[in-house]
């Protein structure tokens, strides 16, 4: 492979040819001669341009196997602490390093049983405090600490968290960022707990000459009809549907299936071993579409993915442009496409603030009105009936 001057440990750079490594992505390039110079880093980077490679590998060779807790990477979700944890016991294939997972929604016995063990640790701040508060969880050897997606940390309200848990680590221990954007409010945090950190951003890895962002303006009870059209119009890739609630993520999954469409639901309310198998069915190919909250799908990389089609807007451009950022990468084309009915207008004015973005609208195509069935809660009876609804 082109390594641009890059030398790894002779067990990574055989694990890297394993892993069909071509060449180094520019977020690779920049960030491990750095970290190997035990530098501290922020990084600016969008899902799918390599990050975990650019910390993971140069952090992992840092961690003597058998010596404790040597590197914590705190992660905001579930589904990205399992994705960083398979990719670092990839990363780790000829050192034998012992790499925990600590999360929320399961039981913390088998947790606390590995922790003894651990050289490397992934986890959710939450859940990381409740160890480090049971004193389950040791920091006083840690050599470098990692937040990985911080961004997503501070808009996800763990702010608070992240200072307790920086305040715990040793003064000098290597400090890594990395992110889609670094708001002031965290920058303002760690500026006295990180020395004098080099700043890298990537240019940006979605290639807009390649991405289409579309609009149709749809009345509200003909969306799904028109979502279930634009899906069978296009089956030739992956596809993830973004909506904003997990009910919404529900419902429209479990009307796609009534559509004969391969779909599953992927939010926070579903069980970790049923999202865990959810996610790998989708990038194995056998779902044809994801249907997700925002929160739940951060931090997927999904290869093949063609079209992200918004349900429901985003309330934000930067959370617009976290989504857009899982298509049209490395050369290959990809398309984006919003349903906007009347509850869609302030969100879709607030993501059209950012004037990089170019979407336009498109006439709304004809297409058959489908059955959807949505709930129905009756007043003498606490439970949910599902109710026939045609729209025709």
């Amino acid at each position: 492979m082109n390594k641009k001057g890059i030398t790894l440990r002779p067990e990574f750079e055989k694990a890297i040819f394993d892993l069909g490594f071509s060449e180094f992505t520019e977020i690779q390039e920049k960030c491990i001669p750095l970290i190997q110079q035990g530098k501290d880093v922020i990084g600016l980077s969008f899902t799918g341009s390599g990050k975990t490679a650019a910390f993971g590998f140069p952090t992992l060779e840092k961690v003597t196997p058998g010596k404790g807790l040597q590197l914590l990477v705190l992660v905001p979700t579930r589904e990205l602490c399992n994705q960083v944890a398979d990719e670092f016991k990839k990363f780790t294939k000829y050192r034998k390093t012992f790499i925990v997972e600590v999360y929320g929604g399961i039981s913390i016995v088998p947790q606390i049983d590995h922790l003894r063990y651990a050289d490397v640790v992934v986890g959710t701040p939450g859940r990381l405090l409740d160890h480090l508060s049971r004193g389950t969880l040791s920091m006083n050897n840690l050599k470098i600490l990692v937040f990985d997606e911080a961004d997503k940390m501070f808009e996800m309200g763990f702010l608070e968290d992240l200072k307790r848990i920086i305040l715990r680590a040793p003064k000098n221990s290597q400090k890594l960022l990395f992110g889609a954007t670094m708001p002031l409010e965290i920058l303002d945090v760690i500026k006295n707990y990180v020395s004098n950190p080099e700043k890298v951003k990537m240019q940006s890895y979605v290639d807009k000459s390649k991405l289409i962002q579309h609009y149709y303006e749809v009345e509200k009870n003909n969306k799904f009809s028109l979502l279930a059209h634009i899906i069978k119009t296009n089956l030739k890739g992956l596809i993830i549907v973004f909506c904003g609630t997990r009910r919404t993520v529900d419902l429209i999954n479990k009307n796609l299936n009534k559509q004969n469409i391969k779909s599953e639901a992927l939010h926070g309310g579903i069980t970790q071993l049923r999202r865990s198998h959810i996610t790998q069915a989708f990038r194995d190919g056998k779902l044809d579409v994801l249907v997700a909250s925002e929160v739940a799908a951060r931090g997927l990389d999904i290869k093949n993915l063609n079209l992200i089609i918004n349900y429901n807007l985003p309330k934000t451009s930067r959370e617009y442009v976290h989504r857009i950022g899982r298509t049209a990468r490395a050369g290959e084309e990809g398309k984006v496409v919003s349903l906007l009915s009347s509850d869609d207008h302030d969100n879709f004015r607030n993501v059209l603030e950012d004037k990089s973005l170019f979407i336009h609208k498109l006439k709304t195509p004809e297409f058959e009105r489908v059955e959807f069935i949505r709930p129905q809660v009756y007043n003498r009876s606490p439970y949910r009936r599902f109710q026939n609804y045609r729209y025709r």
